[in-house]
């Protein structure tokens, strides 16, 4: 028997028409970090998208060509995330905390044609203007007095773009839709492309109950940066859903996100730990309204169960944890507490890394790819399926992808009721405020210097970031090397915020028995030695 329903793509273009039609007075509003909130409703926003498709196409983006976007989270940032797609064009959305290197790196690789950049990116791109091959024209949200290539005023683009609907193709559900980049692992940042139909069906899985419940009533302040993942499905699925969308810029500092809250009302933010316990730290100096939330969100790294008790006993709202990666759209996990828990057990769920979503398939591996049970106990490899997972990086070979699974690089002990633990990482990446900083590619780097023998980097914990770098260096005989030429020498390779914070200068640094570092014992030193 042959199923009688009807193919009907899943696609970006399907979204923004029910969002702009169904929920035409939503509201995006925007803080401008003045006390202003200038809004929109997504009726009016549906009416820039169709000009803005224009006026790109006016521009020669066609189906298939990238366009960049060098944004904050901001109403121009969710116009291009709706007609770019919609065109069948694909989105590229570029990191802003990249370094010069890993930024031509992306662009050029992405083979981006016309960039959409806020002011703050503009010196960045000024540097390593003549690096990039296929850019030719530039965007900007505010005027620029000098740049490398054409440039046009957002605000001019539009109104070069005529007052009618735009005439969208018929699009394949399986065609590329959006790029990121990840630098989760070691070498070059590594392209992830998302298609309609995973976009679609991870929007979808936003708006479930058991995953955030996003309704018309909502209204979503994603503080997670639009260049970040997406910013974890949150625009696409507060328009799908009618949910009000709240967008802080780069206003994202705990005083700016008292005042958003108590002024806007948000229902549900989202962020990285940094984030909430830079609110707690601003909560104990004054006064904070945070009743209107019904959720905090914390991903990107872990959550300290510490500081979900401090939510809950400071403004009576449950932070919850949620688990993905760039490879997962990113979404894939919340932690959610089992119904039927007590207070006690529900708190010590909700300190795990999460519970798969609906539609995703995951198992845990010993070192020779062997299932292994999720009896609370087994320690394994965490790999991960469905749906809206990446099968492979854009042009870029890996060992990540085997027999369908994703391998994900972390150690987890998982339960029966599909909850999971990550316990270590299988490699020694570092998570700083929600990035991934890449040990070996600092440590290649800084054993690169004439003056150095010997160099690697771990990470240590740190109150604000989660994690920061410390490296381990072993000077050349002779040498007096300091802390601040190898910064230099790093800053020539690394974003600012990548650089280590701590330096042990010592004489050998520890090694296994079959010569590699010993990272193990490095982290489980409680001082600096020979510092």
């Amino acid at each position: 028997m042959q199923t009688t329903m009807a193919e009907f793509p899943l696609t970006i273009r399907t979204i923004f028409d029910y969002g702009a039609r169904t929920y035409a007075d939503s509201v995006v509003t925007d803080y401008r970090g003045d006390g202003e909130y200038p809004a929109r409703t997504f009726g009016a926003i549906g009416q820039r998208v169709h000009r803005l498709a224009h006026a790109l196409a006016g521009l020669g983006v066609a189906p298939g060509d990238r366009v960049g976007s060098l944004l904050w989270n901001c109403s121009e940032h969710l116009e291009l995330y709706l007609a770019v797609p919609s065109m069948g064009a694909v989105l590229h959305t570029v990191n802003l905390r990249l370094s010069d290197v890993q930024l031509a790196f992306v662009i050029n690789h992405a083979e981006d044609r016309v960039l959409v950049a806020d002011e703050a990116a503009l010196p960045q791109l000024l540097r390593i203007a003549d690096q990039l091959q296929n850019v030719h024209t530039l965007v900007v949200l505010q005027p620029a007095d000098q740049a490398p290539w054409p440039t046009v005023t957002y605000a001019e683009l539009l109104a070069a773009g005529p007052d009618t609907e735009y005439a969208w193709p018929e699009l394949v559900e399986t065609q590329a839709a959006a790029v990121c980049y990840t630098s989760g692992t070691t070498g070059d940042p590594k392209g992830v492309v998302y298609s309609h139909r995973s976009t679609y069906l991870h929007s979808m899985s936003v708006m479930s109950g058991n995953a955030l419940a996003l309704s018309q009533h909502d209204s979503v302040l994603p503080v997670v940066p639009m260049y970040h993942a997406n910013a974890w499905g949150l625009p696409y699925a507060a328009w799908f859903s009618g949910a009000d969308l709240l967008m802080p810029g780069q206003y994202v500092q705990p005083p700016h996100l008292a005042a958003m809250i108590a002024a806007q009302r948000p229902t549900l933010t989202a962020g990285v730990p940094t984030v909430w316990n830079g609110l707690l730290g601003h909560a104990r100096e004054q006064p904070v309204d945070l009743s209107s939330l019904r959720v905090v969100v914390g991903g990107g790294s872990a959550v300290p169960a510490s500081l979900m008790a401090d939510y809950r006993k400071t403004f009576g709202i449950d932070l919850i944890q949620g688990w993905g990666m760039t490879e997962s759209s990113p979404m894939a996990a919340l932690a959610w507490p089992p119904k039927g828990s007590d207070p006690d057990e529900a708190a010590t769920w909700m300190a795990r890394s999460g519970r798969l979503l609906a539609g995703l398939e995951a198992r845990m591996v010993d070192d020779d790819g062997k299932p292994l049970p999720p009896d609370g106990e087994s320690v394994g490899e965490l790999e991960i399926r469905g749906p809206w997972i990446t099968g492979s990086y854009y042009a870029a070979e890996s060992d990540k992808f085997v027999d369908g699974w994703l391998r994900t690089g972390d150690m987890v002990v998982m339960w029966p009721n599909g909850f999971f633990q990550i316990t270590d990482r299988a490699k020694d990446m570092i998570k700083s405020g929600g990035e991934w900083i890449s040990s070996v590619d600092l440590e290649n780097q800084l054993m690169a210097h004439p003056d150095v023998v010997e160099a690697a980097v771990v990470a240590t914990p740190d109150p604000r970031w989660g994690e920061r770098p410390l490296a381990w260096v072993v000077r050349r005989a002779g040498s007096s090397v300091t802390e601040a030429e190898l910064r230099a020498w790093l800053g020539e390779h690394f974003a600012g915020w990548q650089l280590p914070d701590a330096w042990a200068w010592v004489d050998e640094i520890p090694k296994t028995s079959v010569g590699k570092f010993d990272k193990k014992a490095m982290r489980a030193a409680t001082t600096e030695p020979g510092a």
